[in-house]
């Protein structure tokens, strides 16, 4: 390969609409050949399962994932190996980073600039940063402010501080969920958002559709400046030039001080698996009344009384439910052996087949334990297992529908 494959990195909170994004770009590529890699902080990478249904292409094929951390920190290594891999065993136009929720973009871009084996293959063409409007303009809109808090030598910064990063280093800003916000209140949104990149192209959008053309072959980025283009960089300049230190904020010493999203925001996750399934009213009661501090919650669940997996997708009030395809153990027992024969790794039990929960919950300051109780609550009891499940009142879709939960 002669020529460097040009980079696409997607950054943006929890529940923005990244991976609504990509496959949205998947679908109106044009003659684009597309590579993908997902990240997701959980051990379960539900993006990456969405984007691979969405698509041509497949997990291991197309579509890389790496789970379980973020790769601006911890799989750092993993990235590039994944990238090198992509790059040397199939043939694409472009390559498109769907970095999790918590991932600060300027590291999973130096990665491509350093003299790294990525870096050889590899150019970043530009950092799209998805916003959601609403939980924007509801973080800063009160003050009209939205500035870097917590850099005086606090160890800790509030979760909204990872939105200006991830705003204050894209070179185009997508302003998503624009049909949840009034004219006034984007108006407001667009200043913030031009106070912290005044460099960048800003677009609005509503469910992440915008014009592939306008997000690839941008040659935006440029390593050269953006380190004084960043508002991050301004902000912790500002607090060293008393000193005249900035040894830390440069160089090699930079990534060293780089402390992990999960240290920083105070974010975790933990993933819930169980082979029983949900009673529908009171599984759906814990989703109309998620804790608040339950940031971004989604998964696949097994809900008795549906012949289809319930995926569930929640982004801070809003949550919503969606009967996607159809349990494997509902077929023949011809197709299933069919199936099955396809997807050697697919996780079977001898009873229940295919049907499972399995679910990630993100959020600040969790309490894993409380929050696994209040879920175990909602599974069948053994009474309740034995029992006509289709008689039970059932809010949840049927397969091709989709359930409203609760919306801001």
């Amino acid at each position: 390969m002669t020529q460097t494959i040009p980079v696409t990195i997607l950054s943006g909170s929890l529940g923005a609409g990244k991976t609504t994004l990509l496959n949205h770009l998947l679908r109106n590529a044009g003659d684009r050949n597309i590579a993908v890699l997902v990240n997701d902080m959980g051990d379960l990478n539900v993006d990456a399962e969405l984007v691979s249904a969405n698509s041509d292409l497949s997990v291991g094929d197309g579509v890389a994932e790496l789970s379980n951390g973020c790769i601006c920190c911890e799989l750092q290594d993993d990235l590039e190996t994944a990238v090198t891999r992509l790059a040397r065993n199939r043939d694409f136009d472009v390559l498109v980073v769907e970095s999790s929720g918590i991932s600060e973009p300027e590291p999973v871009a130096r990665l491509f600039t350093t003299g790294s084996r990525a870096a050889a293959l590899y150019e970043v063409d530009s950092l799209v940063t998805v916003l959601d409007s609403r939980l924007f303009y509801d973080t800063f809109g009160g003050t009209g402010v939205a500035e870097r808090r917590g850099t005086d030598g606090d160890d800790s910064r509030p979760l909204s501080d990872l939105l200006v990063e991830q705003v204050e280093f894209a070179n185009v800003v997508l302003l998503n969920k624009a049909d949840l916000v009034s004219e006034t209140e984007m108006g407001t949104v667009e200043e913030m958002v031009r106070a912290l990149a005044p460099d960048a192209e800003i677009l609005r959008t509503t469910e992440s559709a915008v014009d592939a053309n306008d997000l690839f072959s941008r040659e935006l980025y440029d390593p050269a400046t953006a380190a004084e283009m960043a508002g991050w960089q301004q902000a912790l300049d500002a607090d060293d030039h008393d000193d005249g230190s900035d040894s830390h904020v440069h160089g090699d010493d930079h990534a060293h001080d780089h402390r992990h999203p999960d240290e920083v925001y105070g974010v975790s996750s933990f993933t819930y698996r169980r082979r029983r399934p949900f009673h529908p009213e009171r599984f759906a009661a814990f989703l109309s009344d998620l804790p608040s501090n339950v940031v971004r919650s989604k998964g696949t669940c097994w809900v008795a009384g549906r012949e289809s997996p319930i995926v569930v997708g929640q982004a801070g009030s809003s949550v919503r439910a969606e009967a996607a395809g159809q349990w494997i153990a509902t077929l023949s027992e011809l197709d299933q052996e069919l199936y099955r024969s396809n997807h050697s790794d697919m996780e079977w039990h001898d009873e229940w087949g295919d049907r499972r929960t399995a679910f990630v919950v993100i959020g600040t300051d969790l309490d894993e334990e409380a929050t696994t109780v209040t879920l175990d609550d909602c599974l069948l009891t053994d009474e309740e297992m034995e029992s006509d499940w289709e008689a039970f009142a059932n809010p949840f879709p049927r397969q091709g529908e989709e359930l409203v939960v609760t919306e801001p």
